[in-house]
């Protein structure tokens, strides 16, 4: 996505929204690239594929039908390695990078 809106001639909103991303977050994006790039030449923003799907399991599984509670807000990041890390809503963001960066280097 990052590489395309670089592309000469692309716009920036018109791929932010082939892909389904505010056009604002996409700028962002590319800022921090900018900003990456003199310091860390060749080692850019990574960005990871992402899927969105429904919750497959049973809701008995899940602890029953009235227990929102404990799966709102859940996310679960599954690594290109086959790792899962399953997270809240109020998981830091900071510590949850670390892990991420640690996973993906094994």
């Amino acid at each position: 996505m990052l590489a395309e809106s670089f592309a000469p001639g692309a716009s920036v909103a018109q791929v932010a929204q082939r892909y389904g991303v505010n056009a604002n977050l996409l700028f962002t994006w590319r800022r921090q690239r900018a900003a990456k790039a003199p310091a860390e030449s060749g080692n850019l923003l990574e960005l990871a594929p992402v899927t969105v799907v429904a919750d497959r399991t049973a809701p008995e599984a899940r602890g029953g039908e009235g227990d929102g509670a404990r799966s709102a807000g859940r996310m679960e990041i599954v690594l290109a390695g086959g790792e899962r890390i399953i997270v809240s809503a109020d998981v830091d963001a900071a510590a949850l990078g670390r892990v991420i960066r640690a996973l993906s280097r094994r």
